[in-house]
Order: structure tokens, then C-alpha cells, then sequence
């Protein structure tokens, strides 16, 4: 397929985007978080792959890794982009409140409550860290093809994932920290039954297979 990829066959390029899409997409949604944006990102992919397949090296195995760079490169382009409008936007005046749409970014994620807890900790990652936890890790890499895809050695593919991994237990310790501390709250602000009272009794009513109390004489001639 490669050979015929690099000669311009489209039935190539369909074969292709069968091939490899699904991994492109789920890449992309884990390392964005955003489903609109991954799918941006896999249709960029490919435009990019055509137009720059004379370019690829006419030996070796899967273009799985090399498709995996060309979307990586491009997320990162993304990302600097979003970071120089957001130093621009900052610099403007601002012109009475903006709505804040942060919690749409919930529906942009998968249903599953697992991805979203997952890449709520992935988020807190530093970038490159991340995209290498997903590559090995989620989609299953070798080192060598991650550090092809991220055009890294793959010594610092191995560092990347360590770093990941001690940082992702940090996060997962703390949560579970916030989680004990919130239910000790909880029980704490839990209202103690009064010591001796039994439900339901009153005055008036008296408890069953409990004896009641003397009556004074007062009480009796007033009875």
C-alpha cells in the first residue's frame, strides 16, 4: 500500500483512512478533548498525507506512526494558535460580562464517564507527556513507533511516560485525599439522634411497654 499511497492511488488513500482513522480520532479526542476538534484533525490528517506523500520514505512497515506525527504536529499547531488569540483577546478592552461556555466542553466529550474522569487527569498533564501516555499507553506503541510519531528518541519517549505515570498516581492519590475528606464532612454534619428519645413518643402519648410516671396529687385533683 505504501508504494501505491506514494504514486497517487486513491484506492490507496481509501484503504488508508479504513485502516487508521478510528486510532487517528481517538488520539486526537484524548489529547484535545474535544470531539469536534478530532474529527478537524483526522480530515487535516489525510489532507496532509496526500498532498505530502511523495515524501514519504519508500521502505518500512505500518504508516500508522507517520500518520500519528503529521496529527500530533498539527494539534501542536493548533494549540499555539489558541494561545496566541488568547494572549490577544486578553489585551482587549472588555466591554461589559462574557458568558462563560467552559462547562459545553462536558458535552463535547464522549458519553462514557470513564474517558471523561480519564481526560479531566490527562488535561493536568503537561502536552508532551501526554500525547506520549496516550500513544503507549491507550493505543497500545512501541516506544520506537511513538518516538517516530512524535519525532522524538526514544529515550525521551521512555521519560516522557514515567513522568506521566508518577504524575497521573499524584493526581489519582489526591482525589482520593478530597474524596475521604468530603464523606468525613458529610457524616460529621450528620445531626446525632437525642440520647434516650424514641420516635414518634410525646407528652401525651406514651411510649408503648414503657411504664408511665407517677402523677402528683396536684396533677390528680387537677386531672
Amino acid at each position: 500500500m505504501r508504494n501505491r499511497f506514494r504514486r497517487g492511488d486513491r484506492g490507496a488513500l481509501g484503504e488508508l483512512y479504513d485502516e487508521h482513522s478510528r486510532v487517528l480520532y481517538r488520539y486526537a479526542l484524548r489529547v484535545t478533548g474535544d470531539w469536534a476538534e478530532a474529527e478537524d484533525v483526522v480530515s487535516t490528517t489525510f489532507l496532509e498525507a496526500w498532498r505530502s506523500r511523495e515524501k514519504l520514505n519508500p521502505e518500512g512497515d505500518s504508516l500508522r506512526p507517520w500518520l500519528l506525527g503529521i496529527a500530533t504536529n498539527i494539534m501542536r499547531r493548533s494549540a499555539r494558535s489558541r494561545r496566541l488569540r488568547d494572549i490577544a483577546l486578553a489585551r482587549v478592552p472588555e466591554r461589559g460580562s462574557v458568558p462563560d461556555f467552559v462547562d459545553d466542553l462536558v458535552t463535547h466529550l464522549a458519553d462514557s464517564e470513564q474517558l471523561r474522569a480519564a481526560h479531566t487527569a490527562l488535561a493536568r498533564l503537561r502536552r508532551h507527556d501526554r500525547e506520549v501516555f496516550t500513544l503507549v499507553v491507550w493505543e497500545g506503541l512501541e516506544y520506537a513507533a511513538a518516538a517516530e510519531a512524535l519525532g522524538v528518541p526514544v529515550g525521551t519517549v521512555r521519560s516522557r511516560l514515567s513522568r506521566a505515570r508518577t504524575r497521573l498516581r499524584e493526581l489519582a492519590d489526591a482525589e482520593a485525599r478530597s474524596t475521604r475528606a468530603r464523606s468525613r464532612r458529610s457524616a460529621a454534619g450528620r445531626p446525632a439522634a437525642a440520647a434516650g428519645s424514641a420516635p414518634g413518643a410525646t407528652p401525651d402519648k406514651p411510649v408503648p411497654g414503657r411504664i408511665p410516671a407517677a402523677r402528683s396529687p396536684r396533677q390528680e385533683n387537677h386531672g
